[in-house]
């Protein structure tokens, strides 16, 4: 089967989703191109993985002192540059093209009257989920930013609709956890104004991930940055994270069974949504802003979540390579009655 797969590379939560979905893809014989959007070229990191992969503009939102910005978002707009990008994309030859919210393939596949599957967060929000931060130009966003034929949502927890669990690499249960050692990845907010915050904690040790890397004069914070193989070792021992709440990387922290406090984006219904899911699940904590009397709450709090979830990459590679068959209720309901969630005692 040879499929085109498109990939918003805005954040990186898209990106690791892929990761996932490409080995999947790849052990079962497809043919796979795959296209990322969203940054620029110099900004990717680790993106062997994905043999012959395309670069296009695309569409982006900007951010200014952890809020999206609208007006820097159309000022840096290159609609001409979509468009051209659009009409030239070439997707004749391939047996399916898949849209992880990512707008050029989608829009070119809809230009060409070609079915598009949309795999992804952003597209449980088609569906009755916690939904927070709402606002007329968010709700444009989710239905025209990316749009699908058929769309695949993804979440934590299925609140009774048709969405599966997240598309995550399901590594072993870390054995060593170093009960002081906490990631911090906050990439929209300023690395100067976290360390301040941070470092009055000195019975901790931050290791900071951002684009930007700064200087630490703190010996209990280090600033690193971003690596996908680094990141992905720190995170495996850590006792939790503090991040911006994007869903892949809580998805991530729930299966390894790291506590959680996440800082929505401003004015970024879907951050917003997501901080609003893991408090009314009770998966983690949240705060508004930059709050140092949260931050000293949550790293005393001794309690974290565990959850269990299947290898939900393999199983929609194996539905693909069935045809793609209705998802009805009893197919929903045997994925999540494979998932398992505990609630962990932290150690001092």
């Amino acid at each position: 089967m040879k499929i085109f797969y498109g990939v918003q590379g805005t954040g990186n939560g898209h990106i690791t989703r892929a990761r996932v979905m490409a080995k999947e893809l790849y052990a079962a014989g497809c043919d796979v191109t795959f296209q990322f959007t969203g940054r620029p070229e110099d900004k990717y990191f680790d993106m062997e993985l994905f043999n012959g992969y395309q670069l296009r503009t695309g569409l982006t939102f900007n951010t200014e002192k952890g809020a999206v910005s609208y007006l820097k978002t159309a000022r840096d707009a290159q609609p001409i540059k979509f468009i051209k990008d659009i009409k030239s994309l070439d997707l004749s030859g391939y047996d399916l093209v898949i849209s992880d919210f990512e707008p050029v393939t989608a829009w070119a596949a809809k230009n060409k009257n070609i079915p598009v599957l949309g795999i992804g967060h952003q597209y449980a929000f088609n569906h009755k989920i916690p939904r927070a931060g709402s606002d007329p130009i968010a709700d444009l966003v989710m239905k025209y930013f990316a749009p699908a034929d058929v769309g695949i949502g993804l979440h934590w927890h299925h609140f009774g609709q048709a969405i599966l669990p997240p598309i995550i690499d399901t590594p072993e249960q870390p054995k060593n956890i170093i009960n002081n050692k906490i990631i911090v990845y906050l990439p929209f907010e300023d690395p100067h104004e976290v360390i301040r915050l941070l470092s009055g904690f000195k019975n901790f040790d931050f290791h900071i991930y951002s684009p930007e890397v700064v200087y630490s004069t703190f010996s209990n914070i280090i600033c690193n940055p971003l690596s996908r193989i680094d990141f992905q070792k720190d995170l495996y021992d850590c006792v939790g994270i503090i991040s911006n709440a994007g869903f892949e990387l809580a998805s991530e922290a729930l299966q390894l069974g790291k506590k959680i406090l996440a800082k929505p984006l401003h004015a970024q219904m879907e951050q917003i949504s997501n901080a609003a899911a893991l408090q009314q699940l009770g998966y983690g904590q949240t705060m508004h802003d930059m709050d140092i009397g949260v931050i000293e709450q949550w790293l005393d709090d001794k309690q974290a979540v565990h959850i269990t979830y299947p290898n939900i990459a393999k199983v929609l590679v194996q539905w693909i390579q069935d045809g793609r068959p209705d998802m009805d209720a009893d197919f929903i309901e045997r994925i999540w009655a494979t998932v398992k969630v505990t609630q962990v005692e932290l150690k001092s």
